[in-house]
């Protein structure tokens, strides 16, 4: 069954609205009869992507994630224009690579300060209200694969995401202490998806701007979290075409098995325990 906040006249806000999961999930809640508040950084972009939507019930407000001040006028304007917010969904995030963990102070700093510090202050924006607000309330965080199983390659990135799952899990908790069955978060877990990061990407390596065959389309995982959100689930799993459900559960515990058995960080891609983990992989 349908959740009670993905019901006409709700009201749903979308940080990294003008593309990707963001512009997705802005589209699908609209033609489910939702007010959307869309947010992101990008006016230009911004304005095209609500233009999309073909809906009165749209609202726009530039915003940069990294600065706590401008989720409050997002949590004002939202509330101004159609009451209480009753589905919050933290998407905004940037894929740039910084560098190794020892380079690029800055740019590390601003990668955290949008794809984790921006979750945080979403949620600190906008939570209160919820508690205080009679309607029901959803928060939805973005996190990725990439913050759980940490794969080599964008440190900051990774830490991220890890932050944004450690955060809405213990966001979730608190939810069940404070608003029991009223207001709950979710962990949105994309895989490979196609996205605006993944274009650019794309381009970079190959000068290729086509969807890739293994990657899932942004709106398979809207498919994921509207569902997941009607059953009730905390994860909302993203699988794609290349990787199933069960070849990522056997990676994450192949991850948690590095502290239980006290292997190597990362055994997973240490050269001594290639052969175990592709032994584990068959097993």
């Amino acid at each position: 069954m349908p959740h009670a906040v993905l019901t006409p006249g709700r009201t749903a806000v979308i940080t990294g609205a003008a593309s990707g999961i963001g512009l997705a999930a802005a589209k699908r809640l609209a033609r489910l009869g939702l007010n959307v508040v869309m947010a992101d950084r990008n006016a230009d972009a911004l304005r095209a992507a609500a233009a999309s939507l073909g809906s009165n019930k749209v609202r726009t407000e530039v915003v940069d994630v990294s600065q706590p001040e401008d989720l409050l006028r997002l949590q004002r304007a939202a509330t101004e224009s159609f009451g209480e917010v009753n589905l919050l969904m933290n998407n905004a995030a940037v894929g740039a690579n910084p560098g190794k963990p020892w380079e690029n102070t800055a740019g590390w700093t601003e990668l955290l300060g949008i794809n984790l510090s921006g979750v945080i202050h979403g949620v600190q924006a906008f939570v209160p209200a919820m508690l205080a607000q009679a309607g029901p309330g959803v928060v939805v965080n973005t996190g990725s694969k990439q913050g759980i199983t940490l794969p080599p390659g964008n440190s900051a990135y990774n830490v991220a995401k890890a932050g944004v799952k450690a955060f809405t899990e213990l966001l979730a908790h608190e939810l069940r202490q404070a608003a029991p069955g009223r207001v709950s978060a979710h962990l949105l877990v994309p895989g490979f998806t196609y996205t605006g990061m993944t274009v650019h990407a794309e381009v970079g390596v190959n000068g290729r701007a086509e969807k890739p065959a293994g990657a899932w389309s942004a709106d398979e995982v809207v498919d994921v979290m509207l569902d997941g959100i009607g059953r009730g689930d905390f994860y909302l799993w993203c699988i794609d075409h290349e990787t199933t459900r069960a070849l990522d559960e056997r990676r994450v515990a192949w991850a948690a098995g590095d502290v239980i058995e006290n292997r190597p960080a990362l055994s997973r891609w240490h050269p001594e325990y290639a052969e175990a983990f592709a032994a584990y992989l068959k097993g």
